[in-house]
């Protein structure tokens, strides 16, 4: 594939961060627009803007890019602002998406053709995050039409993360003795490395793939059980998983996802780590094997100290070392 000029809305942080290296690493021209909290990624053309601010997208106003790539999450008055701006410079709009946007129930086996929520391109609101992400995809469709595409990715992992959910487990496994583990360990688990989600996005998005789809590992690409013998492995302590029955977890009120991050029961697993993914495979998706994205994960996590870096605008993860005692006692 030639080199190609991109542009990612963001670019410092977990998705984005992986857009930009990978990008880069294609041999790709790089500019990101963002407000300049974060140092930029070297190599690349750095603007600055606030979205959500009035005048905040001046430095878009010329320019013109092969592939745009937005990880906007929240009103998706935003991206509607954006994508028109940008809609006669750029060849494709990449909007990375979620899951999240489909209504519930959302049943095991569900494909893209499942209902979506409710929203619109012009919500100001930005207080629900599936609602935000519905209207964002409208808002790029409505500007870009066929040139629009819809990452619906699910649960990601890898370098970078800043949402607390491997890094929990790994930082909490390096601790070592005994660990809380949610049963059954051969649970399938889906989800996707997001250097994985970042070179599909860019690629698809380079060949003018329109369209919504779900971008994620096939159901039970891996287990409970397997990601966290990795965590073990990678770490090199002396942890031992502890498998608990999921009754018995949700009488002590351990919350699912928040407190065991990437656990889940019920119709919420049905969703999460049930989604029909058979469009994005055919459409080139590749996938890193599980022991690659926890090893570099923790290559990650020791090269910043062992702490991670968390959004603000997301639940602090994990199990409450005193509940955690009181399961294993």
């Amino acid at each position: 594939m030639d080199a190609m000029k991109v542009l990612v809305l963001g670019g410092t942080e977990f998705v984005g961060r992986a857009v930009v290296d990978e990008a880069l690493a294609l041999g790709w021209e790089v500019t990101t627009f963002n407000r300049g909290s974060h140092a930029p990624v070297e190599g690349v053309t750095a603007l600055r803007g606030d979205r959500a601010a009035p005048g905040g997208l001046a430095a878009l106003e010329s320019g013109e890019w092969d592939v745009v790539v937005d990880t906007w999450s929240w009103a998706p008055s935003a991206v509607r602002d954006t994508a028109a701006l940008l809609a006669g410079r750029a060849g494709s709009y990449v909007y990375v998406s979620s899951r999240s946007v489909y209504a519930d129930p959302v049943p095991y086996g569900a494909d893209e053709s499942a209902p979506v929520v409710a929203s619109s391109p012009d919500e100001s609101d930005d207080s629900d995050y599936a609602r935000n992400k519905a209207g964002a995809e409208l808002a790029a469709v409505a500007a870009f039409g066929d040139r629009a595409l819809l990452a619906r990715a699910g649960l990601i992992l890898g370098p970078y993360e800043n949402v607390g959910r491997l890094p929990y487990w790994l930082t909490r496994i390096a601790q070592g003795g005994p660990v809380v583990a949610p049963a059954p360990g051969d649970l399938g688990l889906q989800y996707v490395d997001a250097r994985d989600l970042a070179v599909w996005c860019l690629e698809a998005g380079a060949r003018g793939v329109g369209g919504a789809f779900n971008v994620v590992s096939p159901p039970e690409f891996t287990t409970m059980r397997e990601l966290l013998e990795e965590c073990v492995k990678v770490t090199g302590s002396d942890a031992e998983l502890r498998w608990i029955e999921p009754e018995r977890l949700l009488a002590a009120g351990v919350q699912p996802w928040i407190e065991l991050p990437i656990w889940l029961v019920g119709d919420d697993y049905a969703f999460m780590h049930g989604g029909e993914v058979g469009k994005a495979v055919a459409a080139g998706l590749r996938l890193r094997p599980v022991s690659e994205t926890v090893a570099d994960t923790w290559a990650w996590l020791r090269s910043i100290g062992g702490k991670a870096p968390m959004r603000p605008d997301r639940p602090n993860k994990g199990l409450d070392p005193a509940v955690e005692a009181q399961l294993l006692a």
